[in-house]
């Protein structure tokens, strides 16, 4: 999950103790005390100018800096009061070229003539197309709150993808046309480089892990599962196809990746499954089949949320209950696992990778998220969300509806939809949904969505 670090700078030409004609202060201390309390406690980072900006050289000298600071990735423009626009807009034009979010926040109120600076501010912007956020509201108000903090931590998001490298080894797996990528577009995008490998170096590091790593990492499953693996060699190979990963990773700094899995790498070594569930589980956003843009859609929601993704077919789709269930091949991160816990199990179909191999089996825990889809149409980047909840089946229904797709021991996720499901999945882009944990998701990937340009299809 990225941190945001947001630039906090507060602008107005009626400061320095200037008070109205009643005698008040035209800019209130209390109110950006509060607002800025208000964004550290949403889990913002705040760089804290003093300056209050009202003229073209305080603009230049405030903004500027912070355009070239790397670490910061969002401007926070608080309004005080009133501003002359044009004292501003260079600056800003300025700042804006570096692609970092730009908010502007008029807290409510009629002290102050906050609304016209806040207004007029945002009209200068959208005059010359400078793409932000204008916001609207006090601190008393937790979503006006939000709607500041959400569109801080999108652009955190946005930044965190750039100059950052996804590892492919092996090339598409199982035919997915809609898992493609062009490396080309993905850097003019978002600043990723695809860096693409075979599957040699892989496996070749994988044979090499000493056994004692090896049944250090079986113990560790032992205390951790609610069963025992058992210590045969094709259990092995997967528990090795996870620590090669992992060394690679650590060895070559690459920030995610995307696997064949099959063919090619379940059906001579080991099947996927274990490996991808751990990476997952460790926080590094990864996709099956070589499918990129599950490994994109795994990249956004795994940057906004506390929770790893889980990715698995939309299995069965149930238009008049508004259900879904999120069916994977084996492979889940173990700490989305509910109250039953998370077990072992074997990949179990041998026409889809004959080495076979550890897998996950276990049910999805409870909680308020998102189905989210960042793909392509048309060759053209699109994002699909909808507002969700993952529910529990009656205990003594789930067995029986845990058969009801005749792999019974791979991960389940029984997801609740908010909306219309017929028409989200009628506008779903590919087999898998895109699971993500966590209320806010759905505002902030449509800030998302806005920072990059990208449509957004919402339910």
């Amino acid at each position: 999950m990225v941190q945001s670090k947001t630039a906090f700078v507060v602008y107005g030409v009626h400061k320095d103790g200037l008070r109205d004609p009643d005698g008040n202060l035209f800019i209130d201390e209390g109110i950006i005390k509060q607002s800025k309390e208000a964004l550290k406690n949403q889990g913002i980072n705040l760089v804290e100018e003093e300056l209050i900006i009202a003229t073209k050289k305080e603009a230049r000298d405030i903004l500027l800096p912070l355009a070239k600071d790397d670490s910061v990735d969002t401007l926070v423009l608080f309004t005080g009061t009133w501003v002359w626009a044009a004292h501003m807009i260079a600056a800003i034009r300025e700042f804006a070229k570096t692609g970092k979010g730009i908010v502007i926040w008029t807290h409510d109120g009629s002290q102050g003539w906050r609304p016209v600076g806040g207004l007029v501010l945002s009209a200068a912007l959208n005059e010359i197309g400078i793409n932000h956020k204008f916001v609207y509201g006090g601190t008393h108000d937790i979503a006006t709150v939000k709607r500041v903090s959400n569109y801080c931590k999108a652009s955190a998001l946005k930044k965190s993808m750039e100059m950052t490298t996804l590892r492919a080894f092996g090339g598409r797996g199982m035919g997915q046309t809609c898992g493609v990528a062009d490396p080309s577009q993905w850097m003019k995008t978002f600043g990723i480089d695809i860096d693409t490998r075979d599957t040699y170096e892989l496996v070749e590091l994988a044979k090499s892990i000493p056994q004692a790593e090896v049944d250090a990492m079986c113990d560790w499953i032992d205390a951790n599962f609610k069963s025992k693996v058992e210590r045969i060699e094709g259990n092995f190979r997967s528990i090795r196809l996870y620590l090669a990963i992992k060394a690679l990773k650590e060895k070559e700094g690459f920030d995610y990746y995307t696997i064949q899995s099959f063919p090619g790498m379940g059906d001579y070594y080991a099947a996927t499954c274990f490996a991808q569930s751990m990476m997952l589980n460790n926080g590094v956003p990864t996709a099956t089949l070589s499918d990129f843009n599950t490994c994109l859609t795994s990249i956004m929601i795994m940057g906004l949320s506390k929770d790893p993704i889980y990715y698995g077919d939309l299995q069965h789709v149930d238009k008049k209950k508004g259900e879904i269930k999120i069916i994977g091949d084996g492979a889940v991160p173990p700490c989305l696992a509910n109250e039953d816990g998370v077990f072992l199990a074997g990949h179990g179909i041998p026409t889809e990778g004959e080495a076979g191999g550890l897998s996950i089996d276990l049910v999805c825990k409870s909680g308020k998220g998102v189905l989210a889809r960042l793909s392509r149409v048309n060759g053209e980047f699109k994002i699909v969300v909808a507002r969700c909840e993952v529910v529990q089946p009656d205990k003594a229904e789930l067995d029986a509806r845990r058969h009801e797709c005749g792999i019974p021991f791979w991960p389940h996720a029984f997801v609740q939809v908010d909306g219309d499901v017929g028409a989200m999945v009628e506008n779903w882009n590919n087999e898998y949904g895109c699971l993500g944990y966590g209320e806010d998701l759905y505002d902030q990937i449509l800030d998302f969505g806005k920072l990059m340009g990208i449509e957004v299809i919402a339910f």
